[in-house]
């Protein structure tokens, strides 16, 4: 029997989430806190013997003028993906739920691998439709294709944890010899990493003092590859919400801000969740200072230090094609040795059929004429023409603002 978060078993429900291998930061409630426009409810089953053995959060959103809702189990849920009997309760509570908002559509995308066909099975068994498709870009909510490195079994005799804050990672290259995570990496990665040292590139972690300019550059990295990018506000309150389970990584050269990155820490697992770097010109190439290796390597260190299973880099293309426009992000990340994984896409239990329909032709179009004002609007603030001197962030985590503004 399902039964409803309260107050009173948020802190275990939490607990849950986070200790359990499909556990995921966009289950926790920390994260819902940062979004400002949805409701956030969650469901969870118990064993018999009074432990939780499944969850799933999801996200309200009322459509523009309109009494029906969109329901989001973002990453949800989190479950063995082989109990059906959970996984069974877990949905009749969400369809209350639904029934409770007028919600038109329970859309989610599972982080689940699309070789587990016996879970897609059970989700199909439940009425649920795969809504994407073939899909192989940033058409999701979520990326659908991601790298993933697996760091359980990387040993080090030291790991580099983070100094206080506003104070540069004490690393040289003799520190990156024999370094589990490094040695890990292709070998052009590893010079790459040692590069950026070798150049006097400094890492450092920072607060909401230095925000700014990291909204800033990412403004810039939006306006050189075509996507939409957050306000600061959105990033300063991301920070608030998640705690410690956030870092913001701010990479210096001569003490100029040159690249920043946002990660993740919750459970198991790390994830890059946000990457910048500043427009080059002619005569400060920032690409050959290699930042973003370095920024990588260090939040990597975060994993081992926190004794994760995985390091998640995020969202590429299943396009693998090199022609394709995102295939420069792709390269980036295999570049680190990682793991291609493919989840299962995102999974739509339909209420109201028209009004799911609609909605499916019309936000499409809402996305393109976001981004053409978005480009537009900020057209005069882009300084990377004529040449991208730094194209390691190529469309990095577009598609990620699709959940909510």
């Amino acid at each position: 029997m399902f039964e409803f978060v309260t107050d009173k078993t948020l802190a275990e429900y939490e607990a849950f989430n986070e200790s359990h291998p499909y556990g995921h930061f966009m289950q926790s409630k920390k994260w819902a806190n940062l979004k400002e426009a949805w409701k956030w409810d969650a469901i969870l089953v118990r064993d018999e013997a009074g432990a939780i053995k499944g969850s799933l959060a999801v996200l309200i959103r009322h459509l523009p003028h309109l009494p029906w809702t969109l329901m989001y189990g973002c990453r949800g849920p989190v479950c063995d993906p082989h109990d059906k009997q959970t996984l069974d309760e877990l949905i009749a509570g969400a369809r209350v739920l639904a029934k409770k908002h007028k919600s038109y559509v329970l859309k989610l995308d599972p982080d689940v691998s699309i070789e587990d066909k016996e879970f897609i099975g059970n989700l199909e068994a439940l009425g649920f439709k795969n809504a994407s498709g073939d899909s192989k870009n940033f058409e999701g909510i979520q990326p659908n294709f991601v790298f993933r490195l697996n760091v359980e079994d990387m040993q080090n005799e030291k790991v580099f944890s983070a100094p206080p804050e506003g104070e540069p990672f004490d690393v040289t290259v003799a520190d990156t010899q024999g370094e589990a995570a490094i040695m890990h990496f292709k070998t052009d990665t590893r010079t790459k990493v040692r590069k950026a040292i070798k150049k006097g590139v400094k890492v450092k972690l920072v607060g909401h003092e230095m925000m700014p300019v990291f909204a800033q550059i990412m403004m810039e990295t939006g306006l050189r590859d075509g996507f939409v990018t957050r306000p600061q506000s959105y990033f300063d309150k991301m920070m608030d919400c998640m705690g410690d389970n956030a870092r913001l990584y701010m990479a210096f050269y001569e003490d100029k801000p040159i690249a920043g990155t946002l990660a993740i820490y919750y459970g198991d697992k790390v994830w890059y969740l946000y990457g910048a770097s500043a427009n080059g010109t002619k005569e400060f190439d920032v690409r050959k200072l290699m930042p973003n290796y370095l920024l990588q390597w260090l939040m990597i260190q975060w994993a081992l230090e926190k004794k994760c299973r995985i390091y998640d880099f995020r969202g590429v293309s299943g396009d693998l094609t090199p022609d394709n426009p995102l295939y420069g992000l792709y390269r980036f990340k295999k570049d680190f040795n990682g793991d291609l994984v493919q989840f299962v896409g995102e999974y739509d239990l339909v209420f109201k059929p028209l009004i799911n329909f609609g909605v499916n032709k019309g936000e499409s179009t809402y996305r393109n004429l976001r981004r053409k004002r978005f480009l537009k609007k900020n057209k005069d603030l882009d300084t990377s023409k004529p040449k991208n001197l730094t194209g390691d962030h190529r469309a990095e985590q577009a598609k990620e603002s699709n959940e909510s503004e």
